[in-house]
């Protein structure tokens, strides 16, 4: 009878992946977008949704020759639409990691808090994300995929309130 409990282990230890043959270190850079609800007057947060459905902050990879807030610049205009935009300080830095078939990523973040200006309505989502989407901050911290990353809003929201901005 020992064979059937063991089988039930077996399928962790027999996965046919690659083994891990690099570790690569990744710089990315993001914003938490804010704006003020026109009706509500109620804070509300800019999510974008991956190809896997996940909902998240516009973010990509620093760019030689970039600073961690001209990314988060550039990739909020290039994933959202959005560029008239106030950056209004840093957050922090989350850290995750990611298999990327025989490599293991180690990827950080650098999070500025960032405000949208002008047209705010006028976000265009980038050819490879689901969607894109204001949330009202609650909702916004519902559905956030990342822990960490809600963690930040919070923050956001603490500076915001704390700053009147």
């Amino acid at each position: 009878m020992p064979a059937p409990k063991f089988n039930k282990f077996k399928k962790y230890f027999n996965r046919n992946k690659p083994s891990i043959q690099e570790i690569v270190r990744e710089a990315t850079a993001g914003g938490i977008v804010w704006r003020r609800g026109k009706k509500s007057g109620k804070i509300e947060i800019l999510l974008i949704q991956d190809l896997r459905d996940r909902w998240t902050i516009p973010k990509g990879h620093i760019e030689e020759g970039e600073t961690a807030q001209q990314t988060a610049r550039r990739e909020i205009g290039e994933e959202a639409g959005l560029h008239q935009l106030a950056i209004q300080g840093w957050l922090g830095k989350i850290h995750f990691r990611y298999r990327r078939v025989e490599k293991l990523v180690l990827m950080t973040t650098q999070i500025y808090l960032v405000k949208a200006q002008g047209d705010t309505d006028a976000i265009q989502k980038e050819d490879i994300m689901n969607d894109i989407k204001w949330f009202d901050f609650h909702d916004a911290l519902e559905v956030v995929e990342y822990e960490d990353i809600g963690k930040l809003m919070l923050l956001a929201m603490k500076k915001i309130r704390q700053e009147e901005l």
